[in-house]
């Protein structure tokens, strides 16, 4: 090779002050130029040299960001947050596909059965078992990492809930433009869904993470039994007073869990969030 790399521009390619062209023209030559490399590894700086490595190394085994985390980056979360949000199970494909499965078989029924009361009684308890299973050592596979973040366990609540709220209620928003045909009605389901999912979360520092959200369901199924037994026609959590009253436990429960929201940082033995208090405030 008859051409080589000016030393001029060899010292300005090894500081990164070099220009295009000659950057373009010196990158083609050093690759396959031994000699010029050589040159270039005596007039380069050891300590740039190890930085630029370094960067690089880091930059390789950074982790990279999913769909959901990027998205909520975009949208402004802070990296930390998105990645506390992006790893809660109920974001998860397969959660999200059984859940979308079972309110289509849910609606396929009401439609059969012309009736929206299967529909009706289902839709509140789904964001309910999406909080069971986004909390705690038992269900959540990022627990430890959440135990470890720098953020109040009660913000960690707040965020994770409304991830489960937001993908709950857009599949049963869905799931309600299916049936056009029971106008207002097929909305009946929301005030219960936000009823009961604030009644777990206010049970949670007490009872735990999955007792509190089951024992909430079984009480839900329990008065939809007794509302059906007693009543003919639409059942009473789905009429205007019933509607009023989970309207008054959704606000009652929403107090209840602010007033206990400290709960969520002490360590009992049996606290689902035990270690948060070592984590420093965000």
């Amino acid at each position: 090779m008859t051409w080589h790399v000016a030393e001029e521009d060899l010292c300005a390619y090894a500081r990164g002050d070099l220009a295009p062209p000659l950057l373009w023209s010196a990158d083609t030559h050093l690759t396959a130029c031994a000699e010029c490399r050589a040159r270039l590894a005596g007039v380069s700086d050891p300590v740039a040299v190890t930085d630029g490595w370094e960067r690089l190394d880091a930059e390789l085994d950074a982790p990279r960001r999913g769909l959901c985390e990027g998205l909520l980056v975009r949208c402004g979360v802070t990296d930390h947050s998105a990645r506390l949000l992006a790893a809660t199970p109920v974001l998860r494909r397969s959660w999200l596909l059984a859940v979308t499965f079972v309110l289509a078989m849910t609606v396929l029924m009401v439609r059969v059965a012309d009736s929206p009361g299967l529909f009706l009684a289902l839709a509140p308890l789904l964001p309910l078992a999406g909080v069971a299973v986004s909390y705690g050592p038992v269900l959540d596979p990022t627990y430890e990492m959440a135990v470890v973040a720098p953020m109040h366990g009660f913000r960690l609540l707040m965020l994770r809930t409304c991830a489960v709220l937001g993908a709950g209620l857009v599949l049963n928003g869905l799931a309600t433009l299916a049936l056009p045909g029971y106008g207002l009605r097929a909305l009946a389901w929301l005030l219960p869904a936000l009823a009961l999912t604030a009644t777990g979360l206010a049970l949670t520092p007490r009872l735990g993470p999955v007792l509190a959200p089951a024992l909430v369901g079984v009480a839900w199924t329990t008065l939809l039994l007794i509302a059906q037994a007693t009543t003919e026609g639409t059942p009473a959590p789905f009429t205007a007073p019933g509607q009023l009253g989970a309207a008054v436990v959704a606000a009652a429960a929403g107090w209840l869990l602010v007033r206990l929201r400290d709960r969520f940082d002490t360590t009992p033995a049996h606290a689902p969030f035990t270690g948060f208090t070592h984590g420093s405030a965000v």
